[in-house]
């Protein structure tokens, strides 16, 4: 058996002036807020989820939630009541969608375009129109006139330009949606078969398992054509999807589509998604995706090869300046971020069966356990994702603006309940900067113990230990980790679960406190679904695209932070608790700040 030494439990006096704050009556702001969640958190089942609850104060929300509900059931109904003229739509419509997505797949320059050293393939918009659209010398002449800066603002081929006979003079005689275009093309190589692939993608839930980092919600809608040989080849579906980047200072994308999956003469697969909203419009659309998707080739025995291709239209007026670069670019939401993701699962999957496991020490976690670890880890970072981004179930708050802290969102989650203790509110807040360092060089401070009690309030003036870790991939500082926090040699005062996963589109760093007898029997094999847990943690993705703009790439850090809050209620929170969480996210975003000013690493 793995065992944990369980050390007697010291009180953790914080002196709260260092905040820049005095606390509030009877009540230790620290405590509450950190110390509490190492009770209440990790440990067998403490609660029992309720629905979430919305964050105080509907006017500074900065995501509304849309008719989702609604909107899904309209669609649904037009494409099962409709009879079988909008079916036909549907399929003339991904019949020529999966068309273009392999021409795209196969096709160089002057179609797509290298932005950069080290940039991404981007579609050339002109090139685009005259292969895929009608393109005569006027459409080129209006092209050239609105088309500024990066993206490429092209003209979508289908839009509804009103202009004279002439040549207009002015962009004021052009009616277009604003939407932005974002294109991307990513191939690579991915251990795992086509067949599987497929089904990871036509199976919903296997597809918002597998891209949760990315697909905050989906929902199957209808099947307009079954698979006829057991297979996925010819299905296709109607579906609807949020998609999300790691915070909630950049609005979710949500979009109503078809995929369509399709096996070609030579083995190729193909798996195409495509917009409805042309036929079956709808008012103030701001996300559409073009034909998307990938084409999928088998290479020997040993896996596949992948090209993956985002082409999508976008409403992007209201993002948040901080993340305006890497966004228009295309690069956040781009395929080589999809081809990162599955590739990270790929590796997931050989973490998870793998016979041994090395330990600092040296020591083997059993099979079991390290099961188990694995999939608490899983459990954690989901959570934490699902909690920090920007979906139409998460609605977020601001703080008051004579806080210190920027940007600040909150929210309450679910309601943790306690056996023996009041229930409280587990409230959610969050904030972004930029730092003018490389994202590995963020990365590494942030993750390595060495370097955690000089950001870590819990963690400050304190031992902090690697004891346990398990390898995700070739990367080892990809891994899942174990950190004690010692006052002294024989006393734990926290015990952090750690992932920590790097790649080249972002990085995170999530953790949550542990109880240190539920920790004992996970590494012994335990069901980590009786585990509860509160993970905060940090998500890193560059300030702008590799090749984009002059200067050296720096980076855009997010904090998230959850605690319980018992003073607060869905209707309520009082400036105690405001003060508190404004001191908790200035504190940490100064000390992140100065240790990289003064080039402390690990």
């Amino acid at each position: 058996m793995v065992g944990l030494q369980e050390a007697p439990r010291c009180e953790i006096e914080v002196n709260y002036n260092q905040f820049g704050a005095n606390p509030p009556p009877e009540m230790n702001p620290v405590e509450d807020y950190f110390v509490q969640n190492n009770e209440n958190s990790g440990s067998p089942l403490l609660y029992n989820p309720s629905s979430p609850q919305n964050s105080p104060g509907s006017e500074s929300s900065t995501n509304a939630k849309p008719d989702h509900m609604n909107r899904a059931s309209d669609l649904l109904m037009a494409v099962s009541i409709g009879a079988g003229l909008n079916k036909n739509k549907i399929i003339e419509q991904a019949v020529e969608a999966m068309e273009e997505l392999f021409k795209l797949a196969i096709m160089g320059e002057p179609l797509w375009q290298h932005n950069g050293n080290g940039g991404m393939e981007t579609l050339n918009g002109f090139q685009y129109l005259r292969e895929f659209g009608s393109f005569d010398a006027t459409m080129e002449q209006i092209m050239r006139m609105v088309e500024v800066g990066e993206p490429q603002c092209f003209i979508s081929s289908d839009c509804n330009c009103n202009f004279d006979q002439d040549v207009p003079s002015s962009f004021s005689k052009l009616n277009f949606e604003p939407l932005n275009i974002e294109t991307s093309r990513e191939t690579a190589f991915v251990e795992m078969n086509p067949m599987n692939i497929v089904q990871l993608l036509m199976d919903t839930k296997q597809w918002a398992t597998t891209f949760y980092s990315i697909v905050s919600r989906t929902t199957l809608l209808g099947v307009i054509l079954e698979n006829v040989d057991g297979s996925y080849n010819g299905v296709l579906q109607v579906m609807s999807a949020e998609f999300h980047q790691r915070t909630p200072l950049i609005p979710a994308r949500q979009c109503y589509f078809a995929r369509y999956c399709k096996k070609h003469t030579n083995g190729t697969w193909g798996v195409v998604d495509v917009s409805l909203e042309n036929l079956f419009p709808y008012p103030q659309v701001q996300f559409r995706r073009r034909p998307s998707g990938c084409v999928i080739q088998e290479v020997g025995n040993r896996g596949s090869k992948v090209t993956w291709i985002e082409h999508v239209e976008v409403d992007n007026r209201s993002l948040h300046p901080l993340f305006r670069p890497i966004v228009s670019s295309g690069f956040a939401f781009s395929a080589k971020r999809w081809i990162a993701t599955i590739n990270r699962h790929c590796q997931w999957l050989t973490t998870s069966t793998a016979r041994t496991a090395p330990t600092t020490d040296g020591v083997l976690i059993p099979q079991e356990g390290r099961e188990s670890l694995l999939k608490l880890a899983e459990k954690m970072t989901k959570n934490f994702f699902n909690n920090i981004n920007s979906c139409s179930e998460n609605v977020w708050s601001g703080l008051p603006q004579n806080f210190a802290a920027q940007d600040v969102r909150l929210r309450y989650g679910n309601i943790l309940k306690v056996p023996g203790k009041p229930s409280g509110n587990i409230v959610i807040f969050t904030t972004s900067i930029q730092i003018p360092v490389p994202m590995e060089v963020l990365f590494d401070f942030l993750r390595h113990e060495r370097t955690r009690n000089r950001w870590d309030l819990l963690s400050n003036q304190r031992h902090v230990r690697e004891l346990v870790y398990v390898s995700n991939g070739e990367n080892p500082k990809n891994r899942v980790s174990i950190m004690p926090v010692n006052s002294s040699p024989n006393k734990i005062e926290i015990l952090y679960l750690q992932e920590s996963y790097t790649d080249e589109t972002g990085s995170y760093i999530v953790y949550a406190p542990m109880d240190i007898m539920a920790m004992s029997k996970i590494l012994n094999g335990g069901n980590p679904k009786f585990v509860s847990i509160l993970p905060s943690g940090f998500s890193i993705m560059p300030d702008k695209a590799p090749g984009q703009g002059d200067g050296a790439v720096g980076s855009i850090l997010a904090l998230a932070f959850q605690s319980v809050d018992r003073l607060s209620n869905k209707e309520y929170m009082p400036q105690s608790t405001l003060k508190i969480i404004d001191a908790i996210l200035s504190t940490t975003v100064a000390s992140i700040k100065d240790a990289m000013l003064f080039g402390i690493r690990y």
